[in-house]
């Protein structure tokens, strides 16, 4: 992509997608990243960071997920890994999962959904806290289920208890009732987009959050996924 199409301004379809966020029943959440910015956050090796060095020079989708353990999460993060590296590099977009584990389950929650890209913890839910992301599940009618999402409530859930007992630490990686979101910020502390999860199944469409950050790019999520450009 050349770089006077990443210059051209987003406007339009920005608009688009926000309007139908809102026919879609989740409007926006109310965002101070000042409030969490020297936070730390831990990578899979247990070294510390400030959370702001994740946005403070460049566009970043920040993804929030439930425990490891949760199957929606694990199959929204099996389609987070079909996003080419290149697709986010020629955008000078940053992708990042924050989970609230500790950090030695990082690493094999990424062996298990191939994950490459950056992926943090916040283990005591600091961030979560502070940001005001919901605990405990709330169902509306107007609610879209995440198309990421392929397994039903009961499979889904045998997923889950099957993997915290083969697991060698058997824990549930993180609090079972907080929920997840997802934020777009950067360069410094301006929050372009956020949404914080009603339940377990209100992640916000992958293409959505790709194309509200600047990427040209969506990608067609199958077996085989593929990029197509818009």
């Amino acid at each position: 992509m050349s770089k006077k199409m990443a210059d051209e301004p987003k406007l339009p379809i920005t608009r688009q997608i926000e309007k139908e966020l809102y026919e879609r029943g989740a409007p926006p959440a109310d965002v101070n990243l000042k409030d969490v910015e020297d936070c730390l956050i831990y990578d899979p090796r247990g070294m510390s960071l400030p959370f702001k060095s994740l946005y403070q020079d460049r566009t970043s989708i920040l993804i929030f997920v439930r425990n490891f353990l949760c199957y929606s999460c694990k199959e929204y993060m099996d389609d987070l890994s079909k996003i080419p590296k290149e697709v986010l590099e020629d955008a000078e977009v940053d992708l990042v999962v924050i989970g609230q584990s500790a950090h030695y389950h990082i690493e094999p929650f990424c062996s298990l959904t191939g994950y490459p890209h950056d992926i943090y913890v916040d283990p005591e839910r600091i961030i979560y806290q502070k940001l005001g992301m919901k605990r405990e599940e709330k169902f509306t009618n107007s609610a879209q289920p995440s198309p990421h999402v392929k397994s039903g409530v009961f499979m889904g859930q045998m997923k889950s208890i099957w993997r915290a007992m083969m697991s060698p630490a058997f824990d549930f990686q993180g609090d079972l009732h907080q929920q997840g979101g997802a934020i777009i910020a950067g360069p410094g502390s301006q929050v372009h987009f956020s949404h914080f999860d009603m339940n377990r199944l209100d992640h916000m469409p992958i293409n959505w959050l790709l194309r509200l950050a600047g990427v040209q790019q969506t990608v067609h999520f199958g077996e085989k996924a593929k990029v197509i450009h818009v």
